[in-house]
Formats: C-alpha cells, sequence, structure tokens
C-alpha cells in the first residue's frame, strides 16, 4: 500500500470515514500505530518521523485521523473519547496484522491505553496482538484532571449551559471544549486504580511540559505497576517533544521495544 494515499474505514453506526495511511514492511517484525493528539493529524512531525523511521528499518507504519481531525470525516465537535477510542480498535482490527508496538502521542496516550483495556477484555489471545506502548506526553484522564478540574466556576457553567467553551491556545485556533466531551471522558477514566497492559510501556514526558505536567506521568507509571515500564524526563521538553533531539529519544524507544 502506498503510505501516501489514504484509505477510508467506515466506523460506528454513523459510518464515520476515517482516513487511514499504511506503509508496508517486513511480516516478520512488530508493526507500528500510530496514535495522536487532540486536535493532531497524522501529517504532524512526529507521525511523518516515525513514518519516516519505518520507511528506513522496513517496518509496517499505520497512522490515521480521529474524526473531526485531518482527513477523516465527522464532525469535530461531536467527538468524545469513546467515538476516537472505537475508531482506534476499528484501525487495529481492520489493518494491523501482526504485533503492534502502539505509539501514542498526548491524548494518543488515553487512546492507546483503551485500546490495551479493550484487548485485555478480549482474552489473551487478542492481547497478545499488543506488543508494547510508546506514550510520548500522555495525558489519561485529561478531560477531567487537566481540564475540568482547572476551569473556573464561571467557565465550568458556561461550558454546563451552552454545551461548548473555546479553550484558547498557544498552538493555534482555539480549542472548542463540549460538554459531552467532558461528560464522556468520565466514563473512560484509567487512573483510578492500578492496572495492566500486559507488554512494555515506554513514556517519554517533558519536565517543561505546561500542558501536562510531569507528575500526571508519574501517576501513571504508578498505576501500571504490574508492567514493564520505564519514564523518560526531557528536564526542557515541551509538550511537543518535536525537536530534532526529541524525536531522537522517541524512535530510540521505539526501536528498543520494537
Amino acid at each position: 500500500m502506498d503510505a501516501d494515499l489514504p484509505q477510508f474505514l467506515s466506523v460506528g453506526d454513523d459510518a464515520r470515514a476515517i482516513a487511514v495511511r499504511v506503509r508496508d514492511g517486513s511480516a516478520d517484525r512488530p508493526g507500528l500505530l500510530w496514535c495522536g493528539g487532540f486536535l493532531s493529524d497524522m501529517r504532524g512531525t512526529k507521525a511523518v518521523a516515525l513514518d519516516a523511521w519505518g520507511a528506513a528499518q522496513g517496518r509496517r507504519v499505520v497512522r490515521f485521523d480521529y474524526s473531526g481531525h485531518g482527513e477523516s470525516g465527522g464532525d469535530f465537535e461531536q467527538g468524545t473519547l469513546s467515538r476516537w477510542a472505537e475508531e482506534a480498535l476499528a484501525v487495529f482490527d481492520t489493518v494491523c496484522t501482526r504485533p503492534q508496538v502502539v505509539v501514542g502521542s498526548s491524548m494518543g496516550g488515553w487512546i492507546a491505553l483503551l485500546l490495551a483495556r479493550a484487548l485485555a477484555a478480549r482474552g489473551p489471545q487478542a492481547q497478545a496482538k499488543l506488543g508494547a506502548l510508546v506514550l510520548i506526553a500522555p495525558a489519561p484522564d485529561f478531560t477531567e484532571e487537566l481540564m475540568w478540574k482547572a476551569m473556573p466556576e464561571e467557565v465550568r457553567a458556561t461550558l454546563m449551559q451552552e454545551g461548548r467553551w473555546v479553550r484558547p491556545s498557544e498552538y493555534g485556533p482555539g480549542m472548542v471544549i463540549t460538554r459531552g466531551l467532558i461528560e464522556d471522558g468520565r466514563r473512560n477514566l484509567v487512573l483510578g486504580a492500578p492496572f495492566a497492559v500486559g507488554c512494555p510501556v515506554r513514556i517519554l514526558q517533558g519536565v517543561a511540559d505546561p500542558d501536562v505536567p510531569w507528575q500526571h506521568a508519574l501517576r501513571l507509571v504508578s498505576c501500571l505497576a504490574e508492567d514493564d515500564v520505564v519514564l523518560t524526563l526531557v528536564k526542557d521538553g515541551d509538550h511537543r517533544l518535536s525537536r530534532p533531539e526529541d524525536i531522537e529519544r522517541i524512535l530510540a524507544a521505539v526501536e528498543e521495544v520494537a
């Protein structure tokens, strides 16, 4: 398959058209699945770098856009963690054919953990298809812990009464936060108690991240007590971790577990 041309999967009762790019590679080694962040897409710096690494290493790389993101169909304001996790699982089931290293950035880290939970619920055979997780500034439970709890009371009131609020962003246009996103997020929380994903986990976290505090990554590590987890703190790293030296660290983590 040509990684420059997307294919489309129909997902959900409303037939959301999910854009997927696949780079073919060796059938003898784990493939890579990219899960992007909130308001990100599969043409971002880290996703493209992962794809280029896969091309150089002869690895199969799968990238996709959540509904309402990038080249996929669907309305962003209808998006929730449940919908986006459903799409990730559909891509995993339909396109990924061998053990996968799932690389999740920011919200994609939460999606990757929900994917791992869904596979574990299916039993050992399904869980074995998950080779490892590489999580970059992972933001599990961010709708509750990093959004709702940080909102002033007047913002919460606006969100509940009007159903949406536009949060200013230093990375571009303001982020639209919806009541549906917040309420659905509460149904998908993962940090309340220890849990196991059943595979190695590598986490890279910037200490200078203004969006996801490094302590949030420590909380995730404490929940993954049964798994092989390595946390790398990048002292001067921001949330994006997209500098050349950050990309090198990410690819080194992928290579270690892939």
